[in-house]
């Protein structure tokens, strides 16, 4: 990002009309001021790091509050980070929930949340105080569409991967599937042999299998279970937060498990009769911040991306668009605002303002319009209208 902001940085030109055509006009792109950055928990360093450097790069200084639920990277980030960067235009501001609130109360002039649709309101209420604008990265139900036509043992092997990896505490991992009944035993059975694969006979003696971040999510995650018999996994040991890597079927499109982010290595199948009616389930819903659909029919694929909404979509994999810089991260509706990653964070951290520098030449068409001859007035209104 930083190689290529020089040229984001630069003074773009823009389109003039017959009135413009020999002024000079563009578009200059300024920092914004002081950006606060609030990281979370699940990958503190990444979700941190990057608003961070798009906020330099945009020219802005930014305090930046690393999540109180990961205290060691949040020390380790207090200590590195002043070690590279100037103190007092990049300072690090550790400290539990008093401290963010502290900061809320001052004036920033642009604000990057990452977090809960919960706290991202009390944010979004402390900014509209001093009318600053916000970027909200959040969560929802990303929902991940099996359709039967698709190579199903490659679709779960995959879905495994996005699901359980961080144990599952991932914004963007599937937080659902939806099926035909004639596959679920299938799409299962591939998720079993899939999890045998990753994580051994064992995952809780895996060491490439996380835990739960703390103790109440465990047993916000542990209640959301009650009263279903896992079809995989189910396992668990609150001495080690330890959730083993959970499979659910047939769950009812009204529990409570499908009322809210799961953020865990829970994953409910819900069966639907066809794509329409996965469409339907899903827009049914709050608009999620990604969308999985696994499906070898392309013009299958183009009607499910036209008739729902999502803040991405990946096809045939899980959360691989967030990999691209090339590509706008963010969500829609209650899954965020605004978007980041490469260019766009720049876009998104900056000012662009509207520059016309005027020609002293071509005053005839400053004259009173009693005096300008009517072909040029008629003239100049044509190449200034633009349709609405």
């Amino acid at each position: 990002m930083t190689h290529h902001s020089w040229k984001w940085a630069a003074p773009r030109p823009a389109e003039k009309n017959l009135l413009t055509i020999s002024d000079e006009v563009y578009i200059q792109p300024e920092p914004l001021g002081v950006v606060l950055i609030i990281g979370a928990w699940n990958y503190p360093w990444g979700l941190t790091l990057m608003p961070l450097v798009g906020a330099i790069a945009a020219g802005n200084a930014a305090v930046v509050k690393p999540s109180e639920l990961s205290e060691c990277s949040s020390l380790l980030l207090r200590a590195l980070l002043p070690r590279y960067l100037d103190k007092d235009l990049y300072p690090v501001v550790t400290g539990s929930v008093s401290e963010t609130q502290e900061l809320l109360r001052l004036r920033f002039d642009h604000i990057v949340f990452t977090g809960s649709s919960t706290v991202a309101k009390l944010v979004m209420e402390a900014a509209a105080r001093h009318l600053t604008p916000v970027t909200l990265e959040l969560g929802g139900k990303s929902p991940c569409y099996i359709d039967k036509s698709c190579n199903i043992r490659v679709a779960c092997r995959r879905i495994t991967w996005g699901k359980f990896i961080n144990c599952g505490q991932t914004c963007i991992a599937p937080d659902y599937i939806l099926c035909e009944p004639c596959i679920q035993g299938r799409v299962v059975e591939c998720i079993r042999q899939t999890l045998l694969e990753f994580y051994g006979a064992d995952p809780k003696c895996s060491p490439d299998y996380g835990r739960i971040v703390n103790q109440r999510h465990f047993n916000r995650i542990m209640g959301l279970m009650e009263g279903y018999t896992p079809v995989v996994g189910g396992q668990s040991d609150s001495s080690q937060r330890y959730i083993a890597p959970t499979v659910l079927k047939d769950v009812p499109p009204h529990s409570r498990l499908m009322q809210e982010e799961i953020f865990g290595p829970v994953l409910p199948i819900v069966t639907v009769s066809d794509m329409d009616n996965a469409i339907t389930f899903i827009n049914e819903r709050e608009k999620p911040l990604a969308l999985y659909i696994f499906c070898s029919d392309k013009k299958a694929i183009k009607k499910m991306i036209a008739e729902t909404t999502s803040g991405g979509v990946t096809v045939n994999d899980v959360m691989m668009h967030y990999t691209l810089n090339s590509l706008p991260f963010g969500g829609v509706g209650q899954s965020g605002m605004g978007r980041y990653h490469g260019k766009h964070t720049f876009e998104q951290l900056s000012h662009h303002r509207a520059c016309m520098v005027r020609s002293l030449g071509m005053e005839s068409v400053n004259l009173s319009p009693s005096q300008q001859p009517a072909s040029l007035t008629q003239a100049a209104f044509t190449f200034s209208w633009r349709p609405q």
